[in-house]
C-alpha cells in the first residue's frame, strides 16, 4: 500500500555526514513512524512479523550504479558474502556487475539463479575439492589461488588440453580496517601470500609452470570498513612494484589487478564512508602513475564492493518485549539479537536505533538495546537515544542492516533466522522466508 509521505525527520539521518544511514526512500508517513520504499514499517512488521530484514531494491540498484559510474572501465564484482539471495543475484546481474563468491553453496545459488559463470570470481583460503570441481564444471571466470598447495591441487583437476583463468591473492603489507579480526592486508593472517619475503613471487613462478592455469593477475583484499582511499593507494604502489619485478624475472605482464573491497559505510551519524568517485580518482590516478614509472601496461581494475551496496539498503525490524532499569542502565529487550546480528558481539560494531511505529515528543534517554539470547554479550546497540515513553510492543528499526546480518545469522537457542522482505515503490515481496521451528527440528534426524 502506497501512502503520501513527508520528508524523513532529521533524527535518523546524519546531516553532518555525507554517508546516509537509511535508504534514500526512507520517509515518515502522516501517521508517524517510518516508511521505506513507500511502505510504513509497521505494515511490514504486521505482515511479515519480527524480527525481519527489509531490503530496498532501488537502493541496492542505485548503489551498484554508483560504482559503475565511478569506474566505467573497471569490473565491479559484488561480494556475495555480504548478502546473497536469488533476487539479489538477479539485481546485480541486471545492473551489469560480476559476482564474487567464496563457497560451493554461494556458487550453486548463483548457478541456480542463472548468473553467467564467466562473471563469477571464486575466493577462499581453504577451498575444498568440491568447491574447485564445481567451479571448473560451471566454468567460473576466475579462481583466486590463496596458497602454494592450492596451485597443484587445482591444476590436477583441470582437464588435459584446457586452461583455466586464475588470480593469485597476495598480501601487500598494508594495515587497514576497523577491527583486528578483519584486517587482511597484513602478514600473520590466514589469507594470501605475503609480498615481503618473496612468497608471492615464488607462487607466481609455480602458477606459470602449470600448463593448465592461466595467471590473469594479482588479487588483494586489505580488510573491512576501510574509511579512506589512502590504504588502497599504498597497496597499488606495492603491487605495481611487484608486477615490475615479475616482468623483469619472467618476462610477463598481467591484464588484471583485483584490489578487493572493504569500503566503509556509516552505521551511526557522522561515521565516515568511502565515496566511489573519490576512490576512483585516487586509485586510477595512482595506478596509471605507477605503471608509467615502471613502464608497465595499466591492468584492468577489479573491485569487490559488498557491504557498500547491500548494507545501507537494509533495515532490521524488532519488537520491544520489555524494559528494565538496573542502577543507571536501562535495558530495552527485543525479539531478536545476536542470532540475527552477531556483529556487535564479534567486532564491537555500533548501530543507530530508531522508533519506527509512531512519533514521540518525549525527551530521549540513553538505553541499551539487548537481544533475547542467553548471553550477557547479546547487545545490539549500547547507549542509543530513544524516547522516554518507549513501551513493550513498540517497533524499532536499525538502519545499515543489509550486509552481514542474514549471511552471518545462526540458530542459537533454536531461534529461527528472520525473513528478508524487498520493497520498491510501494510494493513488498518476500525474498527469504522465516526459518521456523519445524525447519530447525527437521534437520535433527537422530533418535
Amino acid at each position: 500500500m502506497s501512502l503520501p509521505l513527508a520528508p524523513l525527520p532529521p533524527a535518523p539521518r546524519a546531516p553532518e555526514s555525507p554517508a546516509p544511514l537509511w535508504p534514500a526512500s526512507t520517509a515518515t508517513p502522516p501517521s508517524g513512524g517510518l516508511a521505506v520504499g513507500g511502505i510504513p514499517l509497521t505494515e511490514l512488521a504486521d505482515r511479515f512479523g519480527t524480527p525481519a530484514y527489509v531490503l530496498d531494491e532501488d537502493e541496492v540498484r542505485a548503489r551498484a550504479r554508483a560504482w559503475r559510474a565511478a569506474l566505467p572501465d573497471a569490473e565491479i564484482a559484488y561480494a556475495g558474502k555480504a548478502f546473497l539471495s536469488r533476487a539479489m543475484i538477479r539485481w546485480i546481474d541486471e545492473e551489469g556487475l560480476s559476482l564474487d563468491v567464496c563457497s560451493a553453496g554461494e556458487l550453486a545459488l548463483a548457478a541456480h539463479a542463472g548468473f553467467p559463470a564467466e562473471r563469477v570470481i571464486l575466493h577462499g583460503n581453504a577451498k575444498s575439492p568440491a568447491d574447485l570441481r564445481l567451479a571448473l564444471r560451471l566454468g567460473v571466470g576466475r579462481i583466486v589461488l590463496d596458497s602454494l598447495g592450492e596451485i597443484p591441487r587445482l591444476a590436477a583437476l583441470v582437464p588435459p588440453g584446457e586452461r583455466r583463468r586464475v588470480l593469485l591473492r597476495v598480501v601487500p603489507g598494508v594495515e587497514a580496517g576497523a577491527h583486528a579480526a578483519v584486517r587482511t592486508g597484513v602478514e600473520g593472517q590466514k589469507f594470501g601470500l605475503p609480498v615481503a619475503g618473496g612468497e608471492a613471487e615464488e607462487a607466481v613462478a609455480r602458477v606459470l609452470a602449470q600448463p593448465g592455469l592461466e595467471l590473469a593477475g594479482l588479487h588483494c583484499h586489505l580488510g573491512s570498513q576501510i574509511t579512506s582511499t589512502g590504504p588502497y593507494a599504498v597497496a597499488v604502489r606495492k603491487l605495481v612494484a611487484l608486477l615490475a619485478r615479475l616482468r623483469d624475472r619472467h618476462g610477463v605482464t598481467f591484464p588484471e589487478l583485483d584490489l578487493g573491497g572493504g569500503f566503509a559505510i556509516a552505521y551511526r551519524p557522522g561515521d565516515p564512508a568511502v565515496d566511489p568517485a573519490a576512490y576512483a580518482d585516487r586509485v586510477t590516478a595512482e595506478l596509471a602513475l605507477r605503471c608509467a614509472h615502471a613502464d608497465l601496461p595499466v591492468p584492468r581494475l577489479i573491485i569487490e564492493p559488498g557491504r557498500w551496496i547491500a548494507g545501507p539498503a537494509g533495515v532490521a525490524l524488532y519488537r520491544v518485549l520489555s524494559l528494565k532499569t538496573t542502577g543507571t542502565h536501562t535495558f530495552v529487550a527485543v525479539d531478536g539479537g545476536m542470532s540475527d546480528n552477531p556483529r556487535p558481539a564479534l567486532y564491537g560494531a555500533r548501530y543507530t536505533v530508531h522508533l519506527a511505529n509512531r512519533s514521540s515528543s518525549a525527551p530521549a534517554r540513553a538505553v541499551t538495546v539487548v537481544g533475547r539470547h542467553c548471553e550477557a554479550g547479546d547487545v545490539l546497540a549500547e547507549g542509543v537515544p530513544l524516547p522516554g515513553d518507549l513501551r513493550p510492543g513498540d517497533l524499532l528499526a536499525v538502519p545499515a542492516s543489509g550486509a552481514y546480518h542474514l549471511s552471518m545469522a545462526s540458530g542459537y537457542n533454536q531461534v529461527g533466522r528472520p525473513p528478508v522482505v524487498a520493497v520498491s515503490e510501494g510494493r513488498a515481496r518476500l525474498l527469504v522466508r522465516r526459518e521456523t521451528v519445524e525447519d530447525l527440528r527437521s534437520r535433527d534426524v537422530g533418535v
